[in-house]
């Protein structure tokens, strides 16, 4: 019984022997299609090869694609963990043909794999096609022998592949395995075709035609193929099984999940293993890709999917965190595959950890409050929405959880009132997701990227370079030539300028040539090798083909150099310092500054940041080389260069080592990195290293911005002269200013406390005793205490209306240029006397409006600080009136 794994390589082995290149999985983030969230289907990667936009080196490719579905259209959340073949993770396997073959070898290839070479039976074997496709029907017939009776023809869409409204469509074929008549279920097109009995387990899509518009179809000049089959109902099949999750990999998932929690895997928590095998993929790899869990788009899937099997783990009666010990056995299981999961297991465990040590906090206050609504419900009543939002918006549960976890109760959730409910929240999720993908990237660049090929960049060794002009946009339309004040994108044969990306700015400078100048202020990257030139013709008509000098601002660039340099030794320095777990998340290299975001779970201490400056300083100060080689990637791998994950890396990439050597890591340098960026040639030349500041940017993420070079030897000089200039004032040495700083601040503190003494007495009458008048027989003391701080009022009433007994105390201060009064008012008076509105007279007195604080103690004020006096009659004429009143 063959293993998952060795199906895998068997699949690609087989499809690498028929001449197809193996290509590795593209990221879970797709790069090239900005109406996607994940990555879908195993085409996404080729989309752009599909419709003409991007060549490749191959026509026949064979991939085993990473895909996620687990939002929009491609939804299968809910039902995970209750099915047979329903998963939020799975390996897309798939074969293409970009204009080579078609039918007839698609067909064969695919019917030698599976009879041949896995040996399943012919008998077993059944094909759809669509209705009008008597090409693939009788192909089905010459080559694999199948009767009229075995190939179904379907007349929906279910069997006719488009990829959107406009561009390449085609039939489809698919091959149905038959588990037999003791299951339950019909064959394709039947009314009891969603039964389990016939299992699809190989889609072939006949790109034939092109669309547009919709309903308009034309032949394509080179018909190509995509196939995918499902590897894990595929491996079920194989080894044997009618469910997914009894293969070898989900099973070794399942008993991990089992021992790690106690609870048998077939028994009464089957479908949570389930559950928790499943999400772990999903959170595994989309974390090795570099998702984080967050509030909205990928994060928010992310976090969705994570919680659910955290909810799982706590109903099997998990009290610590446990959902990140389970790594080890899914990297034993898919890290030869996927060695990107081995690579970014440090961060994978830390988020996993962290998010089940938060939402632990909320989980069993959320179930207690929904335990509690549930048994208020009559049976089979919905929850109502507005305890659904609750739990969403309080406890962090997502809708879908509360309902998972009302699935055995019988009851549903009212979702259109938990949508009232949500509507603001709502909305702003859907801005993210429809933001969510990443930028279309301009039809004309395909053109020249096909016309000239990629954009050879020199600016590693030199920043002035001879080059020719080949593609002028102005706007979004590529011309000839373009004359002084219009706005260009301009594309040369070669070039000094680095195209902004990992990080690092693009470059700034001018294009010249005779009477001819552009000055350019970005350069930009365009599918990944085609370097564009952003900037104003200032002089002269720029052309096509023509000669022309390009050479980057110097003083600018070894400024960007210094700061990226700088942020390698400042990422190592962290990993070292805080632990593996600390990986990129962004970055910002620019000729003024650096910012660097990192995965850290917890704020960075001062004493932290002060080690990790001083050893990014000391790395400086031994001036060691900077060195680079081109490697493969799986060569700089095994030599511990570090990578970012979800970045896409080409046959070949650039290592970049600094810092000396590491003897003790085995390490070609102390830091050595993947990076495309320019660095400076040694250590020494990045001068000088300083962190500004260090702050969280989302959960889990920290960010630490800082300077480097010229920039940090401004910040240097510019506090030099700051306290050069202190220490003039104090009239002492820059060495004795802490000293005499300390000194000030408590001459200060005492004289401040001189005043308010001085103030409290002034405002007492400056004896010990206050003298009170009589009015309507209550005592009252009413004083205009000028300039003391309106802080020290109630404090000063307080203080009076002990020595004066039961009575009443009136203070106003002309503080700060506006009028505050305070009013205090014995407990043991009679109740008509309220202080509030007293004080509230007071405050009419002085321009102002209301006043509030207890009966016994209230505060108000007003513009008019000349009517202090007149503010003290009307509490006079308030207590007069409470008492006869």
């Amino acid at each position: 019984m063959p293993s998952t794994n060795e199906i895998r390589a068997a699949f690609l082995d087989y499809f690498a022997s028929h001449g197809h290149q193996i290509v590795p999985s593209s990221s879970l983030v797709p790069r090239n299609d900005p109406t996607l969230l994940f990555t879908n289907a195993g085409m996404v990667q080729f989309k752009n090869v599909f419709t003409g936009q991007e060549t490749r080196p191959y026509s026949r490719a064979t991939t085993a694609q990473k895909v996620v579905r687990a939002g929009g259209k491609h939804n299968d959340l809910d039902n995970v963990g209750y099915t047979a073949r329903h998963h939020t993770f799975f390996e897309m396997m798939g074969n293409f043909s970009f204009g080579d073959y078609f039918k007839p070898l698609a067909i064969e290839l695919a019917w030698n794999l599976v009879t041949r070479d896995f040996g399943l039976p012919k008998e077993k074997l059944l094909v759809t096609v669509f209705s009008e496709d008597e090409e693939a029907a009788s192909l089905w017939k010459q080559i694999a022998g199948l009767t009229d009776d075995r190939i179904i023809r379907i007349p929906t869409s279910d069997n006719f592949w488009r990829m959107g409204d406009v561009g390449p469509c085609g039939p489809c074929s698919e091959i149905f395995y038959d588990h037999g008549p003791d299951v339950p279920g019909g064959p394709p097109g039947s009314p009891d075709e969603d039964g389990d009995r016939f299992v699809e387990i190989w889609n072939l899509v006949f790109m034939q035609f092109f669309e547009d518009p919709p309903g308009v179809r034309s032949p394509l000049p080179r018909p190509s193929i995509d196939t995918g089959l499902g590897l894990e109902r595929f491996a079920a099949i194989l080894q044997g099984k009618r469910d997914n999750y009894d293969t070898d990999t989900f099973r070794a998932l399942i008993i991990a999940s089992a021992d790690a929690t106690s609870q048998a895997p077939d028994g009464l928590f089957k479908a949570s293993h389930r559950i928790i095998a499943d999400h772990l993929r999903s959170t595994a790899f989309l974390i090795a890709d570099g998702v984080l869990p967050s509030k909205d788009g990928r994060g928010y899937v992310l976090r969705r999917i994570m919680r659910r099997a955290m909810r799982h783990l706590h109903m099997m009666g998990t009290t610590e965190p446990v959902f990140y010990k389970l790594l080890p056995a899914l990297i034993q299981q898919m890290g030869a595959a996927y060695p990107e999961l081995g690579q970014a297991a440090p961060l994978i465990r830390e988020t996993m950890r962290g998010e089940e040590e938060r939402f632990k906090v909320m989980l069993g206050r959320g179930l207690s409050l929904l335990a509690d609504e549930t048994e208020q419900l009559p049976a089979g009543g919905a929850l109502p929405g507005d305890v659904a939002f609750r739990l969403y918006d309080t406890f962090g549960f997502p809708l879908d959880l509360t309902q998972d976890a009302l699935r055995g109760s019988g009851h549903t959730v009212d979702v259109d009132g938990f949508e009232a409910s949500m509507k603001v929240q709502r909305d702003r999720a859907r801005a993210a997701w429809s933001g969510s993908g990443d930028a279309a990237i301009e039809t004309v660049w395909f053109e020249a990227r096909d016309r000239f090929g990629a954009t050879e960049f020199l600016g590693y060794g030199t920043e002035d370079v001879e080059a020719e002009v080949q593609f002028i946009v102005v706007g979004n339309a590529a011309v000839s030539e373009a004359g002084v004040g219009a706005e260009v994108a301009v594309l040369l044969n070669q070039t000094p300028f680095y195209g902004e990306s990992g990080g690092q700015v693009g470059d700034t400078g001018e294009i010249t040539a005779p009477g001819v100048r552009i000055a350019v202020s970005d350069t930009q990257k365009k599918l990944g090798d085609l370097l564009v030139h952003y900037g104003t013709v200032t002089e002269g008509t720029l052309k096509t083909g023509m000669a022309v000098r390009a050479v980057v601002d110097h003083r600018r660039r070894s400024a960007i150099r210094a700061h990226h340099s700088a942020t390698h030794l400042l990422h190592e320095a962290l990993r070292r310092r805080l632990g593996e777990h600390v990986t990129q998340k962004g970055s910002l290299n620019a000729p003024d500054r650096l910012r660097f975001d990192v995965s850290q779970p917890r704020p960075i201490t001062r004493e932290e940041l002060d080690e990790i400056e001083a050893e990014v300083n000391a790395r400086i100060r031994a001036n060691t080389p900077v060195t680079t080689r081109i490697m493969a990637p799986a060569d700089a791998s095994a030599e511990g260069a570090m990578a970012l994950f979800g970045e896409k890396y080409g046959d070949e990439v650039r290592v970049v080592s600094m810092g000396g050597a590491d003897e003790a890591g085995g390490k070609p340098g102390w830091s050595v990195e993947l990076c495309g960026g320019t660095h400076v040639g040694r250590t020494g030349d990045i001068g000088l290293f300083r962190i500004a500041s260090e702050s969280g940017v989302s959960a889990g993420v920290r960010r630490i911005e800082a300077v480097a070079g010229e920039a940090a030897e401004a910040v240097a000089v510019a506090n030099e002269q700051r306290l050069v200039q202190m220490a003039a004032m104090m009239k002492v040495t820059i060495a004795e200013v802490p000293e005499r700083l300390a000194t000030l601040l408590e001459e200060r503190r005492v004289m401040e406390k001189r005043i308010s003494d001085l103030q409290r007495k002034v405002a007492m009458g400056g004896t010990a005793e206050t003298a009170a008048e009589t009015i309507a027989g209550i005592p009252f003391v009413g004083r205009n205490v000028g300039d003391t701080s309106p802080r020290e009022l109630k404090g000063l009433a307080e203080t009076i209306g002990k020595q004066t007994g039961p009575g009443v105390v009136a203070l106003v201060s002309t503080a700060d240029g506006k009028g505050s009064v305070v009013v205090s008012v014995n407990p043991a008076l009679p109740s008509s006397l309220d202080a509030v509105t007293l004080v509230r007279a007071a405050s009419a007195a002085l321009g102002g409006k209301g006043g509030g604080g207890r009966r016994d103690m209230a505060q108000a004020g007003g513009p008019d600080i000349g009517a202090a006096d007149a503010a003290l009659n009307a509490v006079r004429a308030g207590i007069e009136a409470a008492v006869q009143g």
